[in-house]
């Protein structure tokens, strides 16, 4: 069978592409190359330049490469940015799934997988967040996700299409420098910018209720994120059309708190990663950390890399693209 691959010059898009292509699978890319890079795509692999707001692209993608499986990854992630632009997010977002969805259910296609995301959560109060935590998203990006996982969900039961939803938690890593995310929007990334700037890295608050005063994370590599998308392919290719239903978190079930984290950057990059206290952020929860009971029982996937293998592989890809990085 033949996935179609939403957003798949994406960061995590471009990271399951290939791990498909190694593991025998047949794929092709959409994406309107807003925000993917082109550089991550292998050579060969067919691509559909177009937006998924575009019915008739779409259409056409599903039936010239005779699709029976998506992979829908393309999306907007920036929680600040929604905040901003609500509008945007939800037609991107949600607008934009609907679209991909009518199309598969009008297309035959019987699999779909849904990029989802721990932002539904909010700010949970519980040790570890299992898929039974009630959802409080606390952004329209948040909000997005959880409305995607209901009209999957929904969609699915309709019309007889296996679903799965994955709700990652605190992504980082690259398989390969080229790889590597070229945004700054999250913790390492945002360490190793301030670092090469000269800058001590911040640390939003050190008084929350954790063993160091800091917040506590699920920090998880992409390519187990990639791994666990080809575990969830699989499964649908395996269960008959309709039969699965599933939503599940992607982490490792082990959190890392923020002065634990620039420990391990400094280690890795050479730099003074101590951090600068600065006041709290707004919505900040204590403690976010994944239960990934279901996703190893559902699947049988478990989490490899750890936290160094994680931040010495993003380093890599940060030197990659900045060249003056590295000491």
């Amino acid at each position: 069978m033949t996935w179609l691959i939403t957003g798949g010059a994406g960061y995590i898009g471009g990271h399951v592409l290939r791990q498909l292509i190694d593991a025998g699978e047949r794929v092709a890319v959409l994406d309107d190359f807003s925000t993917g890079d082109r550089s991550r795509l292998p050579e060969g692999v067919a691509v559909v330049e177009g937006s998924t707001l575009d019915r008739a692209v779409l259409d056409r993608a599903i039936r010239e490469h005779a699709v029976e499986g998506i992979l829908h990854f393309a999306a907007k992630k920036q929680v600040g940015e929604s905040v901003e632009q609500p509008f945007f997010y939800y037609r991107e977002n949600v607008t934009g799934l609907q679209t991909v969805l009518e199309a598969a259910a009008e297309g035959g296609v019987k699999r779909f997988l849904f990029s989802s995301s721990a932002a539904v959560y909010g700010m949970p109060d519980v040790d570890l967040v299992t898929e039974d935590t009630p959802c409080d998203p606390m952004s329209p990006y948040g909000e997005t996700k959880l409305a995607g996982e209901w009209l999957v969900s929904a969609v699915g039961k309709a019309y007889g299409m296996s679903t799965v939803s994955l709700r990652y938690f605190n992504v980082a890593g690259a398989a390969s420098p080229e790889l590597s995310d070229a945004g700054v929007f999250n913790l390492v990334p945002m360490v190793f910018e301030r670092l090469t700037a000269g800058q001590a890295p911040r640390i939003f608050g050190d008084d929350y209720p954790t063993a160091d005063g800091t917040c506590v994370r699920d920090f998880i590599h992409v390519s187990d994120i990639a791994s666990a998308h080809v575990a969830a392919a699989r499964r649908m290719s395996a269960d008959p059309a309709g039969e699965t239903s599933l939503i599940l978190n992607i982490g490792r079930g082990e959190g890392v708190s923020v002065k634990e984290m620039l420990d391990v950057i400094g280690r890795v990059t050479g730099y003074d990663a101590t951090g600068e206290v600065t006041p709290r952020r707004a919505g900040d929860p204590a403690r976010v950390v994944a239960s990934a009971e279901l996703i190893h029982k559902e699947l049988g996937w478990s989490a490899r890399y750890g936290v160094e293998e994680m931040v010495s592989s993003a380093w890599d890809g940060w030197c990659s693209r900045h060249p003056g990085a590295r000491r």
